[in-house]
């Protein structure tokens, strides 16, 4: 067993080596940035690059800390909805890209305006802006609270500089940028993740066959329960929920549809988007064992965790901060910046070009490129700011931050995945029957998060409160938009002047 050794220079060396490669990164591309398409949607992507880059947005630091802390607690359950992204890929694939790809420019939304009418439009840019940027906050706070739990570092200057860092190589490079960084992180993830699971199974008396046999023996590797009981997170509620989640994603989800646009073909499309599905599993899994690993690696070394360790979730940035040597310790840390800042920078410029393309281009006397492409930088700044301003308010807040991340999250989701269908499956679906389908779905998701839990919010009774897991809240708000907005456009016809 290797004792972790302070000062943690080599660890720091390692952090700004990474840190001076993504400015490189930006720098290398900034002189290409002179045009919004270039900034928003560069055409000479590589597919498995494009690849490379979604599987980036799906892996952020919550995988570096909330897999292993899963696993470490309970089960495998969590990587169930892991699964669900293959299937939906199988299901939507070859339909939504190349439907994509024909009918926007820019922006996943110009397709509901032209279906229903501006205020939808603008409706689901918001959703998607207000859900995102709440993410990028949280993203913030967690990484710099792993990286502090493991470097002693203070949380404020971690955040900072890791979102100066971010803001610049966005604002450089563009999506160009966001691009090859995605790269570098994909591969770098692998190996910070490989050196910590070997340690984990060589370390204990007993090796690998040892970790295995005592996860084995205490059903670490199950799955979860396959009881039809939507109250608790089930096999059945994983699925639903993984199924609602990336069905939204791939379908309503501006970082994912940017990447539709950037690739050669359709054909690039798909492979692109299959490689980076195909790779996010074995991601999961792998984090999945790491935590699995940790628990045994605990329970079979007789190590006793201290006090202050009260959460699964603390359990991994410990073993690294105290058993990794070092070097090997900074090679994950900066694995863990890297996560989050691929995803937060792919956010970032998703978010400028929501607002360029939805907010400011539709309503500008004279909407030049030059002046899109300045505000584009300028909203790239500033919301990177903001959302690091954010991650250290989260950072100095308790644990009703994380919280009220969960609850604001769920109420602007906004059924995006059920406004898609509706607007793609049914001819007869018109703006009156949309717009009632936003309200209904905006008083449900609201109402379930106000009273779900064994401890909610507001208290309505047995009778009145949500009674489903939390999991389900999204899936259910897809299906209140669709039915209502479906059942208010049957009830009141219109004729259909609308694209279809």
């Amino acid at each position: 067993m290797i004792v972790r050794m302070n000062p943690r220079w080599l660890d720091l060396l390692i952090i700004v080596i990474y840190m001076a490669g993504m400015v490189s990164v930006g720098l290398s591309f900034s002189r290409k940035q002179d045009s919004t398409e270039t900034f928003f949607i560069p055409k000479k992507v590589p597919s498995w690059a494009m690849g490379l880059s979604m599987l980036a947005t799906l892996i952020s630091s919550v995988t570096f800390v909330a897999y292993p802390g899963s696993a470490y607690a309970k089960d495998w359950s969590l990587l169930v909805p892991g699964f669900m992204v293959v299937i939906t890929l199988l299901l939507v694939g070859k339909v939504i890209i190349p439907f994509y790809r024909e009918q926007v420019g820019m922006s996943a939304y110009e397709y509901f305006e032209r279906r229903f009418g501006r205020p939808t439009r603008i409706y689901a840019s918001i959703c998607f802006g207000l859900t995102h940027f709440s993410k990028m906050g949280f993203v913030f706070y967690l990484m710099g609270l792993t990286i502090s739990s493991i470097s002693g570092w203070n949380i404020d200057a971690v955040i900072l500089v890791t979102g100066v860092v971010m803001i610049f190589y966005s604002l450089k490079g563009g999506m160009q940028a966001v691009i090859w960084s995605d790269v570098i992180q994909a591969f770098l993830c692998w190996v910070g993740a490989f050196i910590s699971l070997a340690y984990l199974l060589f370390a204990p008396p007993g090796g690998p066959s040892a970790v295995f046999k005592l996860a084995s023996e205490n059903h670490k590797f199950s799955l979860g329960s396959m009881t039809w009981d939507f109250s608790k997170p089930t096999i059945p509620v994983l699925i639903v929920y993984g199924l609602s989640w990336y069905f939204q994603r791939y379908v309503a989800d501006q970082t994912v549809v940017q990447r539709y646009l950037i690739a050669k073909s359709d054909k690039a499309a798909m492979k692109g988007v299959a490689l980076g599905a195909c790779l996010t599993v074995p991601i999961w899994a792998l984090f999945m064992l790491i935590g699995t690993s940790t628990w045994a690696f605990y329970n079979l070394t007789g190590i006793t965790l201290p006090a202050t360790i009260t959460k699964a979730d603390q359990v991994f940035p410990y073993f690294v901060s105290t058993q990794l040597p070092p070097g090997l310790a900074g090679l994950f840390m900066a694995s863990l910046i890297g996560a989050a800042m691929t995803m937060l920078a792919s956010d970032l410029n998703s978010l400028a070009s929501v607002g360029v393309q939805d907010f400011y281009r539709p309503v500008a006397k004279d909407p030049t490129d030059t002046k899109c492409l300045r505000l584009a930088r300028i909203l790239v700044a500033v919301l990177g700011a903001l959302s690091t301003i954010l991650g250290l308010v989260l950072s100095h807040m308790k644990g009703s931050a994380l919280t009220m991340w969960f609850a604001v999250s769920a109420m602007v989701a906004g059924g995006l995945a059920g406004l898609f269908l509706l607007a793609y499956l049914s001819k007869r679906t018109n703006r009156h029957g949309v717009y009632a389908g936003m309200v209904a779905c905006t008083l449900f998701t609201t109402w379930a998060v106000l009273t779900k839990g064994a401890n909610p919010i507001v208290n309505l009774g047995n009778a009145w409160n949500f009674p489903w897991d939390e999991l389900m809240i999204g899936a259910c708000g897809h299906v209140v938009m669709f039915v209502v907005g479906y059942t208010v456009s049957w009830m009141n016809p219109q004729p259909i002047t609308e694209l279809t």
